[in-house]
C-alpha cells in the first residue's frame, strides 16, 4: 500500500518536488512531537521506554487510514483488517490487550505518528527509503504487488506504468501512495497526477471517466471492483524500480526513538510466520500463501 505526500485534491497544478514535500512532512512531524502528549510518549535511551508505558495502560493507538483490507471501520463501526488484526495478536502477547483505532488519511500517518497522535502506524504501510528516514518499521508482514482499475475491457490496453505513459492516459491513484512514485519512474509528469482519497475515490473516478486508470495494490483494486459494473481490476504486476523488477512490502511503523518497541514486535512476528499462524490471521482479508514474505525491512529501506 501502499510512500509520505501531503493531501492535494488536485494534483493537476505545479507543486513542490517529492523529497521537498517529504522533507516538510518530517520537520512537521518532529515540531508536532515537542508539543503534543496526546499518547505515551518514551525515552530514546536504551529504546524507548513505550513499550513499559502501552503495557502500564493496557491500550495502543493504532493509526489506521481506512483502506480495505489493510485497517477499517466496518459497517457496525468496530476495527478491523489485516493490520489491526495482526496488531491485536501481537500486542496481548507484549501485554498490551486492548487497540484503539485513530482513523486519519493515508498521507497523514508518518506525521500523526511522529506528533504523537498514535503510537503505531497498523495500515499495511509500504516499507521504502523516503518513510524509512523519518520512522522504523518492523519487518514485512506481506509483500504486494500492484494493480490497476481500469474501464470494462480495459480498452486503453494499459497493464503497467509504461503503458500509461505511451498512451498518454489520465492516471490517478491514492493520497501517499507508493504508486505515484512508480509512475514518475516511468516517466509520467508528477504535477498531472490526480490524487484521490481512497481506492473507493480512484474507482469512482475510473466509472465516471474522469480518469483512465487508478493503482493501487493488487488486493486493494481486486475488492474494490468487485460490486462494479463499470470497471474491472488488471492482473498484478511488479513495478519497475531502477530498471528492476520490485516486490512491496507492508509492515507496522513507529517513532525512531522506539526501537526497543519495534524489536519486541518483530520477536513475536518471527513466531507468527514460522508457525504458519500469520496466514491464518491474514487470509480472511483475501491474503495468501503468496502474499507471505520473508522480506526484511533492511533490505527495503536500502532500496
Amino acid at each position: 500500500m501502499a510512500p509520505p505526500h501531503a493531501l492535494d485534491e488536485d494534483r493537476r497544478t505545479p507543486r513542490p518536488s517529492r523529497r521537498s514535500l517529504l522533507a516538510g512532512v518530517a520537520a512537521a512531524g518532529a515540531l508536532g512531537a515537542a508539543g503534543c502528549s496526546r499518547v505515551a510518549t518514551a525515552s530514546a535511551d536504551d529504546g524507548g521506554d513505550l513499550l513499559d508505558r502501552l503495557r502500564a495502560q493496557g491500550v495502543v493507538r493504532l493509526g489506521i487510514a481506512g483502506e480495505i483490507p489493510f485497517g477499517y471501520m466496518d459497517k457496525d463501526g468496530d476495527l478491523t483488517g489485516e493490520a489491526p488484526e495482526l496488531a491485536r495478536v501481537i500486542f496481548e502477547r507484549l501485554g498490551v490487550p486492548k487497540v484503539q483505532p485513530v482513523p486519519t488519511e493515508f498521507g497523514s500517518l508518518i506525521p500523526g505518528l511522529n506528533s504523537q497522535q498514535f503510537d503505531v502506524v497498523a495500515a499495511g504501510m509500504y516499507v521504502n527509503a523516503d518513510r524509512c528516514a523519518q520512522v522504523i518499521f518492523a519487518d514485512p508482514d506481506y509483500q504486494m504487488l500492484d494493480s490497476f482499475i481500469v474501464r470494462k475491457g480495459n480498452p486503453k490496453g494499459l497493464h503497467d506504468y509504461r503503458d500509461v505513459v505511451a498512451k498518454k492516459a489520465r492516471f490517478a491513484t491514492g493520497t501517499g501512495y507508493a504508486e505515484i512514485q512508480y509512475a514518475v519512474d516511468a516517466g509520467y509528469e508528477e504535477s498531472d497526477i490526480l490524487i484521490v482519497p481512497d481506492q473507493v475515490a480512484g474507482l469512482n473516478a475510473v466509472e465516471a471517466g474522469r480518469v483512465d486508470v487508478f493503482a493501487g495494490t493488487a488486493l486493494t483494486t481486486r475488492e474494490v471492483v468487485k460490486k462494479s459494473s463499470k470497471a474491472e481490476a488488471t492482473a498484478p504486476f511488479a513495478p519497475l524500480v531502477h530498471g528492476k523488477p520490485h516486490v512491496d512490502g507492508g509492515a507496522f511503523a513507529f517513532r525512531p526513538t522506539e526501537t526497543r518497541l519495534r524489536d519486541a514486535f518483530n520477536t513475536e512476528l518471527r513466531k507468527l510466520k514460522k508457525s504458519g499462524e500469520l496466514l491464518r490471521i491474514l487470509s480472511p482479508f483475501g491474503f495468501t500463501r503468496d502474499e507471505m514474505t520473508d522480506l526484511t525491512a533492511k533490505e527495503l529501506c536500502a532500496g
